[in-house]
């Protein structure tokens, strides 16, 4: 089973540095719902190739949805990326282009809550989904520590100035460029964020990047439910399902990918109830139990043949989309290319490879 995917026509394309464009869509009539999201989440397009049929690319929106504006990617071409430079080069308006449902848990609880946000490069596409939207809906302070190669690399800098002056009580932005700083130390980053240890931290950005930043945030004690890293992960399953069944998905921002350990729910290896187990489960302010969730049978494909739309992407565990937080109960996960120890210990569990160990299982999406 594969989720629903829309034809979305391109209508305006932003060129925002040399090497990052913004791209724009209307979202079909009657597909509103569906195309609601929250800030910080990711589109999934299918990009046409002459080798696999279709390239299924994950760009994060850097749009927000309380604004009235259209829905909108930035993409970062990087050397050896096929689908960025794909779409960099060839993609206009009056285009369409085939497109998944926003997925993601890289948003903030509350739009209320102080903000402390690291980016690098094109990492800064979520997080300015997030800054737009908080500063429109909600009250509290914004600190963004902006990592780049050069200043001709900084991508949305005129609307960083703009905003910082017009809520210069809210937001702060603090540019970090490599040729006149050299690349920032944990040292030099903890020192940063220590006097904003009460913020929420958000990280995106390439891999060494979140790493440094993440030690330095753990180094200053800030707890598991205030850290929010992006993931970037190589998907090998076809989310789109009736197009090429062997094209390679990647979420593509400056060649940010690492490959974490496999990694499953820890002793609960290899157990499962003699019987089905009862499920609970809170998704989107409903609750719904079930008492018949079969040993073996991932917790998405039970949701799904109960005509429950979980959220889900890559269905192969190799992204965040399908994530649930576990609430009682153990479950395995089956496959796992995307939690680390940190979120496994915090409950984070993969809907989509998950099945059940113990008897009764309660878990929420929120």
């Amino acid at each position: 089973m594969t989720e629903e995917s829309y034809e979305l026509k391109v209508v305006d394309v932003v060129e925002e540095t040399a090497d990052a464009h913004s791209v724009s869509f209307a979202v079909p009539a009657g597909a509103e719902a569906q195309f609601a999201y929250q800030p910080g989440q990711f589109l999934t397009l299918a990009v046409p190739s002459d080798q696999t049929g279709v390239a299924a690319r994950c760009y994060s929106l850097s749009s927000s949805p309380v604004d009235g504006g259209p829905l909108t990617i930035t993409v970062k071409r990087t050397a050896e990326g096929y689908a960025s430079n794909w779409i960099c080069d060839h993609l206009r308006e009056g285009d369409s282009v085939r497109v998944l449902p926003p997925s993601g848990i890289f948003t903030p609880a509350s739009l209320d809550a102080d903000l402390l946000l690291f980016a690098a490069g094109s990492g800064i596409t979520p997080v300015m989904s997030i800054t737009r939207t908080a500063l429109q809906q909600g009250t509290g302070r914004i600190v963004l520590f902006y990592a780049n190669r050069d200043e001709r690399s900084v991508i949305f800098a005129g609307e960083l100035t703009r905003l910082a002056a017009e809520h210069p009580d809210r937001l702060q932005v603090v540019h970090w460029l490599e040729t006149v700083q050299g690349l920032p130390s944990q040292q030099q980053v903890a020192a940063f964020a220590g006097a904003h240890a009460s913020f929420d931290a958000f990280v995106c950005g390439p891999t060494p990047f979140m790493k440094l930043v993440v030690a330095a945030l753990k180094e200053l004690g800030f707890p598991r439910e205030r850290r929010h890293q992006e993931k970037f992960i190589s998907l090998g399953g076809n989310p789109f399902g009736d197009l090429h069944e062997q094209e390679v998905a990647e979420h593509e921002i400056e060649d940010a990918e690492h490959d974490p350990d496999d990694l499953d729910a820890g002793d609960s290896a290899g157990q499962q109830p003699q019987g089905p187990a009862r499920l609970e489960v809170e998704l989107d302010g409903q609750d719904y139990a079930f008492d018949d969730w079969a040993p073996g049978t991932k917790l998405l494909e039970h949701l799904e043949s109960k005509g429950i739309k979980a959220p889900y992407s890559c269905r192969e565990g190799e992204c965040s989309a399908c994530a649930v937080r576990l609430l009682e109960g153990e479950v395995k996960m089956l496959h796992n290319d995307v939690l680390d120890e940190d979120d496994i210990a915090d409950g984070i569990r993969l809907g989509c490879q998950a099945v059940p160990v113990t008897d009764t299982v309660k878990v929420t999406y929120h």
